[in-house]
């Protein structure tokens, strides 16, 4: 099983590599689409590539539209993480 570090290390180099960001950029308050440049097209391979990544579907629409900073992802896919171990 990932830990919460190595889901959110994974989640930098991902997201670096598929947008051509800077990981130094990438820190938890960096906001999505002002700090890191993404607009909603992004935000759609983003879930692509997440799910793919973690083998897991993404599929909380509303807490996804309410995701603004680096954070607030971390802390939505360490909470699906979660509730796929416990379920």
């Amino acid at each position: 099983m990932i830990s919460d570090d190595e889901l959110r290390q994974k989640v930098v180099e991902v997201l670096a590599e598929e947008f051509e960001l800077d990981p130094a950029i990438m820190g938890p308050e960096a906001t999505l689409y002002e700090d890191l440049g993404l607009d909603s097209l992004d935000a759609v391979d983003m879930v692509v590539v997440l799910e793919k990544t973690f083998g897991m579907k993404l599929t909380d629409e509303e807490t996804l539209r309410s995701i603004r900073t680096i954070d607030d992802l971390f802390q939505f896919l360490l909470r699906l993480k979660n509730e796929q171990n416990n379920g």
